[in-house]
């Protein structure tokens, strides 16, 4: 396939599968919860995936919530995640329970998507000014509704 790039993975749990594309053209790869939690409403909670990765020099790899899972009121707190390719720790889930009612995850069920993402390091410079744009200085809600 054009553009693999190899991804080493641990898996903490051999009882789990490695992160998978579950169809030919997609981008994410699914992450498993690695054990069974329950989230009240409002409730935050560190999930861990039973995986640790080395992602290549000059890649990182972006965490992102399911649309499957947001459609029922489960969010990411920090989305995407990034996993920096220095990070050799366990990857873990930071879920958010923004429904009604109490959410179960059972272990082993599909819960983030991983993108490994090219990176490129900014060189940065200090200056007296910037170039002015025809946009200026305008942010929020600068198109309208």
């Amino acid at each position: 396939m054009k553009g693999e790039v190899e991804l080493k993975i641990v898996l903490l749990d051999k009882k789990l599968p490695p992160p998978q594309y579950m169809t030919p053209g997609a981008v994410g790869m699914d992450l498993y919860a690695a054990k069974s939690v329950s989230l009240t409403p409002g409730e935050i909670q560190l999930i861990p995936t039973g995986i640790k990765v080395a992602v290549p020099e000059g890649y990182e790899l972006q965490i992102r919530p399911r649309s499957g899972l947001a459609i029922q009121g489960l969010g990411m707190v920090n989305s995407p995640g990034t996993i920096d390719n220095d990070y050799r720790g366990e990857i873990k889930i930071c879920l958010i329970n923004l429904g009604k009612s109490t959410f179960v995850i059972k272990k082993g069920e599909r819960i983030a998507q991983a993108v490994l993402s090219p990176v490129a390091r900014a060189r940065i410079k200090c200056v007296d000014y910037l170039n002015p744009t025809l946009r200026g200085e305008r942010g929020f809600g600068h198109t309208g509704k």
